[in-house]
């Protein structure tokens, strides 16, 4: 994406701030800057055209950097892209940048920002946005590959993605696969905690949008060819295939945690906070084969330990 095809809102409740990144910008060759002087004109400009990068002040009155943030992320969630965040803050330190990328922001920087820096960040951002809603689109077509699986009982009829019987069949070809060629096959089990009580006090139909939400949550967390599947009514499957045992990571099943911890999901009976729990069986293709049967059961076992153990929310 060039420069002059960039779409960038800027957001400061300060004029003077507004207009020197401004400035800054159109000298680096970006002409497609809009201003605002509070978060929620901001959202009104992206409800009205999108914005590849947000650049926006964490402190403002009336609504934050970080709470703007929650907002485009669950605006993003909703209309399935991705919109690349920059914040600016006098503040200086760990703490602070740890805070940010915790809630959600792509990049920090000190007020007042160096020029070159400024352009530099921003093409980044870019890149990062571009990088993104390419994936969601591949992600797209491949809900669209799925739905054309619906003839052979695969498909989970809530969700639109796959089900029980779509995960065990990519699972035995995952697990060949690593067998032969000595990789990895990571199968994580997911579930709410709180679902049977939202059920109870919400009913079906608001715990069936958390369903529907947590599928996108999970669909987006993972990679596109990673698989993503609803198995029952409050767990969800993932396969993820590792060509290489060491690109085995935790830290990719810890976010997966935090995209359902960190955001309230959004419904009709207005927004409400879960907490997840998750199993996790990761096989290794220079391991004795292991049959799919087993490796559900064991995967299935640790969420049962990270279910019944409340110190736990990830059970290895």
């Amino acid at each position: 994406m060039s420069s002059k095809d960039l779409s960038i809102i800027i957001v400061d409740d300060l004029q003077f701030s507004r207009i020197v990144v401004k400035t800054a910008l159109k000298k680096a060759g970006y002409s497609g800057v809009r201003m605002a002087d509070c978060a929620t004109e901001a959202l009104l400009m992206m409800s009205q055209q999108p914005a590849d990068v947000v650049l926006a002040d964490w402190m403002m009155p009336e609504m934050d950097g970080l709470e703007l943030t929650h907002r485009i992320r669950q605006a993003d969630e909703e209309k399935g892209t991705y919109t690349a965040i920059i914040l600016f803050t006098a503040h200086d330190g760990i703490e602070y940048l740890v805070k940010a990328f915790d809630n959600g922001v792509d990049d920090y920087l000190c007020k007042p920002p160096n020029p070159q820096e400024l352009a530099a960040r921003v093409h980044a951002a870019a890149r990062v946005a571009a990088l993104q809603n390419d994936l969601l689109e591949t992600s797209r077509h491949m809900e669209k590959t799925i739905q054309n699986l619906k003839k052979m009982a695969l498909v989970d009829e809530l969700t639109g993605g796959g089900n029980q019987q779509f995960l065990l069949q990519n699972l035995n070809t995952h697990l060949l696969e690593a067998s032969t060629r000595r990789g990895g096959v990571c199968l994580i089990m997911v579930e709410l905690r709180e679902l049977e009580d939202i059920t109870a006090t919400h009913g079906e139909f608001i715990a069936n949008e958390i369903i529907i939400s947590q599928h996108r949550r999970l669909r987006r967390a993972v990679r596109p060819t990673d698989v993503v599947a609803r198995l029952d009514n409050n767990i969800f499957g993932i396969i993820m295939q590792h060509t290489k045992v060491k690109d085995y990571k935790p830290a990719a099943i810890e976010r997966i945690l935090n995209v359902i911890n960190n955001r309230a999901y959004k419904t009709t009976a207005g927004n409400i906070t879960i907490t997840g729990n998750i199993g996790v069986h990761y096989y290794r293709g220079d391991e004795l084969m292991i049959s799919t049967e087993d490796i559900f059961k064991l995967a299935i076992g640790k969420l049962e330990q990270a279910r019944y153990d409340t110190s736990l929310s990830i059970a290895y």
